[in-house]
């Protein structure tokens, strides 16, 4: 909950069109970002506390608004949080108002699994 507050009220909300002049780019934010870079943030201070990389999963899905969007999952013994900017609150992802389409594999970072049936 500390990391999540922290990172969502000290990074600027800014795209990465109006930040790098692309469309996208995943990066760890200085004082400004988009919700890759919040997430990407909040993961990289969580694995400083100790918390596993196999816990702490990049995940990417669709908004309430069905807007591309990336949060970061923690996994848990007590469920799978969603840390979120758009969001104040660490919410069981089954609350997160999200559509969810992949996140990180937990055994390889660098596979992503599908979260949609089919």
């Amino acid at each position: 909950i500390r990391v999540n507050n922290a990172v969502n009220t000290t990074v600027a909300p800014v795209t990465d069109s109006e930040l790098f002049g692309v469309e996208e780019r995943w990066d760890y934010p200085q004082s400004a970002g988009d919700c890759e870079d919040y997430a990407l943030e909040k993961r990289r201070r969580l694995n400083d506390m100790g918390y596993p990389l196999g816990a702490l999963l990049m995940t990417v899905g669709r908004d309430a608004d069905g807007g591309g969007h990336a949060v970061l999952t923690v996994v848990t013994d007590m469920g799978d949080f969603i840390l979120d900017n758009q969001e104040p609150r660490v919410l069981l992802w089954r609350d997160a108002e999200l559509t969810y389409l992949k996140r990180q594999s937990q055994e390889d970072p660098n596979d992503w699994v599908s979260l949609t049936a089919g």
